[in-house]
């Protein structure tokens, strides 16, 4: 989200708005926004409502949960539920028109969507 924030000044520029939308729950979503110094609304999806609608959420395995627990990482307590679910991370670029003009979805959650590839879409767009 910070590489987003990054290119907040220019995706406005552009006449667009960033919405990000995060598992964790409201609590943990406003402490989010403050570590990072976040500009733009970032939503809590609680029990990944919204991803689910879209079929983008997926069951981390037993062995994970053994895996984050020995970590310390508390995914329940972030997310505010005991399900160890997490969504696909994705990008979407909607139109003026309500219609999504750009989709990029990926199960590896190490392959988002680059800000500037954003910024390029949104440049190609205002042109159209």
């Amino acid at each position: 989200m910070y590489a987003l924030q990054k290119q907040l000044p220019k995706i406005k520029s552009l006449g667009a708005s960033l919405v990000a939308i995060t598992p964790e729950s409201p609590d943990n979503t406003l402490s989010t926004m403050e570590k990072n110094e976040l500009q733009f609304d970032v939503l809590s999806d609680q029990d990944n409502a919204v991803a689910r609608s879209f079929g983008l959420v997926f069951q981390l395995p037993e062995v994970v949960h053994d895996f984050y627990r020995s970590e310390r990482i508390n995914l329940p307590g972030t997310q505010g539920n005991a399900n160890f679910e997490l969504p696909v991370t994705g990008t979407y670029i909607i139109g003026a028109d309500g219609v999504v003009a750009h989709a990029h979805v990926d199960l590896d959650f190490t392959k988002r969507q680059d800000p500037h590839e954003v910024v390029a879409i949104l440049e190609g767009m205002t042109k159209a």
